[in-house]
This record gives C-alpha cells, sequence and structure tokens, in this order.
C-alpha cells in the first residue's frame, strides 16, 4: 500500500508541473499538494503486551535453568572437596540436593507446560523444544531414589549434575530469534526478566536495596556442647558437631540448605528455618535458627 501511494504522489506532481505551462496558480496548489501529510506505515512490529508477557515467561524459565546448572555445578564442587573425614557431611549434602534438585527441575517443566502459543511460529518451536528436553530430565530425576549410600553420594550426584548441565536453550535460542522477528525483539526489550542481571525475587543484582539477612541469635551455652549432658542445652553449630545429650549420642551436620541428625541407624533431615527431631527417650532437638553461617539447636528432654 506505501508504494502505490508514494507513485499517485509522483504522478499528480507531473500533471501539476505540466499544468503550470499553460496557466496561472499552479503554484499554489503544488504547494498545497506538497503540504499534505504523508502516509505512515502502521506499527507491524509493536508488540502486544500478551507477546510481551510471553517473552518474559520464556526470559524467566531461561534464568531459573541456567541458575540450576550454576548451583547444581557448585553443589557437585563443595560435595567432592568436602574434608569430613566420616563423609557424613558429603551424605548429608548429596541427600539434600538429591531431593531438591527433581522438584526444581519439576517446577521450571511445569512453567514450561503452562506456557501458551506466542502468535510467533519460530518462537513456538522453541518454546517445544525447550519443553521436552526439560520434561524429559524431569522424568529421569523423577524416577530416581535421594537415598543413596555414603560410598556412592558423589557418583550419584554427578549423574544428576549432568543431566542438569544438559538443560541449555536449543538453537536458535530466544535472542537470536529476536535478530530475526523485529516484533519478538520489541517484546524482548520490553519483558523486565530478559534485562541483564535479572533476578527472580527481582532485585537487578548492582545497588540492591533489600535487607541484609539477620543474623543468628546467640545461642546460650555457644559451643559448649558439654552443657547438652542433661538433655537440655542451646548451642551453635556452623559445621558437623557430635552432641551427647541424656546419654543419646547425636551427629548433627550442618549445611547451607539442611540440617541432618543421625542416631543410631537413625537419619532425620530438615531444610529452611525450622524443624524437630524427636529420639527414642523422649529427647527432643529444635531448630531455633538457621542460615548459611551454621545453626542455633535447642535441646530438651521431657
Amino acid at each position: 500500500m506505501g508504494r502505490s501511494r508514494g507513485v499517485a504522489v509522483v504522478v499528480a506532481g507531473l500533471v501539476l508541473v505540466v499544468g503550470g505551462c499553460g496557466e496561472g496558480g499552479t503554484d499554489e496548489k503544488a504547494a498545497e499538494a506538497s503540504a499534505e501529510p504523508k502516509p505512515t506505515r502502521s506499527p507491524s512490529s509493536s508488540p502486544s503486551s500478551e507477546l510481551v508477557e510471553w517473552v518474559g515467561d520464556m526470559c524467566e524459565s531461561t534464568v531459573a535453568l541456567q541458575n540450576l546448572r550454576k548451583e547444581s555445578a557448585a553443589d557437585l564442587k563443595e560435595i567432592r572437596d568436602s574434608d569430613d573425614e566420616t563423609g557424613m557431611l558429603a551424605q548429608a549434602h548429596a541427600l539434600s540436593y538429591l531431593t531438591s534438585t527433581p522438584a526444581d527441575v519439576e517446577a521450571v517443566a511445569g512453567d514450561l507446560e503452562a506456557l501458551g502459543p506466542s502468535g510467533v511460529p519460530a518462537a513456538d518451536r522453541l518454546r517445544d523444544a525447550l519443553r521436552r528436553k526439560v520434561r524429559s530430565v524431569a522424568n529421569e530425576l523423577g524416577a530416581q531414589s535421594p537415598a543413596v549410600g555414603l560410598e556412592y553420594a558423589e557418583s550419584t550426584v554427578a549423574d544428576v549434575d549432568k543431566r542438569v548441565q544438559s538443560l541449555t536453550p536449543p538453537e536458535p535460542d530466544l535472542p537470536a530469534l529476536t535478530k530475526k522477528v523485529p516484533r519478538l525483539a520489541a517484546a524482548y526489550e520490553q519483558a523486565e526478566q530478559c534485562a541483564p542481571g535479572w533476578k527472580p525475587d527481582g532485585s537487578s543484582g548492582e545497588g540492591d536495596s533489600s535487607a541484609p539477612d539477620r543474623p543468628l541469635p546467640k545461642a546460650a551455652d555457644g559451643k559448649n556442647y558439654a552443657a547438652c549432658s542433661d538433655g537440655a542445652c542451646e548451642v551453635l553449630v556452623t559445621s558437623t558437631a557430635d552432641i551427647t545429650a541424656k546419654g543419646t549420642k547425636v551427629h548433627v551436620i550442618v549445611a547451607d540448605d539442611s540440617i541432618t541428625f543421625q542416631s543410631g541407624g537413625g537419619v532425620m533431615q530438615f531444610g529452611g528455618g525450622g524443624g524437630e527431631a524427636g529420639f527414642g527417650n523422649g529427647l527432643k532437638a529444635n531448630v531455633v535458627a538457621h542460615d548459611k553461617d551454621g545453626a542455633v539447636l535447642k535441646f530438651s528432654r521431657p
């Protein structure tokens, strides 16, 4: 349509010039014709709000997979580099990893499966390919038991990590597609999840003004584990500790994201900020607080 209009303007101009040779007033008519507003092109490359949301969701899933790969590699390295002589710390870390990682992959698979069509065929093909890849790995990990013997902890985590590292976007990925589809490029620019340094918690990484983590509360007995001999104490454990409370021997392992209690042949593990471990003689151990620096534990007897 734009090209046909341009031709019409040129032809009209020629008629006016020819007419000017034989009659006056044509200069004013030519000026009026040239002053008419030129036709504008419709903004075909402007993205819809739905496309911006779709691209943002794709970027969010891509970032989630990128973080998963990074965290998985770090976990494997920490397990391999563990200097705990008993190997219990590595086993506890492996147990935590093998419990949480399949759930994290499943969450991304679910997000991709809930993502509808974008209206851009190439983008939809990318979504479908990534969806199949993540679903395949999620199913494989979901069928694997997190229970693993000490001697197999490192190799099992290494096998899972290998599958996690395979979760890369198929080619051409979304940034590559934006170079071919203007609408997609415009949506990519507008979607906040596609901005460099975007994080799922909404912080950008630089100049983050979020409040710092609260420090661990002070434990009444500090690291004096002998205070637990009568079954009542509040102690700080930063890595591992062997505590005898009311005649019960408890081996405690504190990792960044889990706390493991081993007593006799039993193993109890807690993630997050709280939990209560119970032992056969009525002894209890409550997690008062837990972060990357350690855990404050309160032992009590009936």
